[in-house]
């Protein structure tokens, strides 16, 4: 692996009112590498994937991102960011319900102004990759849980980003649907050498990645080879 981590949180601090998500956490991923980050309910590690992902920014300590510091950038550039390098993969999909699923695909390449037939291009090339073929024009409500996640999946790879944060994606489907995705997301991310940042409590999705981490009460208590 790289010496140089492309990803790294050091002493984090979030606080949301008087509860404080996060206590000085710290952690690092390499370059390709998928990461689990297991711990309890609430202990801060959807607090501290929304730090990684630019989408929250700490009360104080660094995040750092290819070695430059993205806690100081503002919401424009870290917006930038996010649409570019980074992928996202929900508990729930959160697809856009009046968008048919290859649209869902597309829209992070239509918002960074990609021709839609380029984006249709590169969103039908993914269906095809991930089993998903003849479901292009059907809406998220019209999909099952399992299809659902994978047209996320779907749309976190179309951008072909560099870290690909998971939230609990396989927390709202059965055990056979979740290995479903898991597999298709872990092989998908391998062929595109992306890194992958998985928040799961559920220790057979660990078991996917090559390293787990465990965060409790806000801090990186203890990490393990998966």
């Amino acid at each position: 692996m790289s010496a140089a981590p492309l990803l790294a949180a050091r002493a984090v601090v979030k606080t949301f009112g008087a509860t404080q998500a996060l206590r000085g956490a710290d952690m690092s991923v390499q370059p390709g590498e998928i990461l689990a980050v297991m711990g309890p309910s609430g202990s801060g590690k959807s607090t501290l994937l929304h730090c990684l992902a630019g989408v929250l920014t700490p009360d104080s300590g660094e995040i750092r991102y290819d070695e430059r510091r993205i806690d100081l950038l503002g919401e424009r550039a870290r917006s930038e960011l996010r649409r570019r390098r980074f992928g996202f993969v929900f508990q729930f999909g959160q697809l856009v319900p009046e968008l048919p699923a290859i649209e869902n695909v597309m829209l992070p390449l239509l918002l960074d102004r990609t021709t839609r037939r380029d984006a249709r291009e590169a969103a039908t090339r993914l269906f095809d990759r991930l089993g998903l073929d003849g479901l292009q024009r059907r809406r998220p409500g019209e999909l099952s849980g399992g299809q659902a996640q994978r047209v996320a999946v779907a749309r976190a790879l179309v951008t072909r980003p560099e870290v690909i944060f998971a939230d609990e994606p396989t927390g709202s489907l059965d055990s056979l649907a979740g290995e479903d995705v898991m597999e298709l997301l872990v092989a998908a991310s391998r062929e595109q050498g992306a890194t992958v940042i998985l928040v799961t409590h559920d220790p057979r999705v660990a078991a996917y990645a090559d390293r787990e981490i465990i965060v409790r009460d806000g801090r990186v208590t203890a990490a393990a080879a998966a």
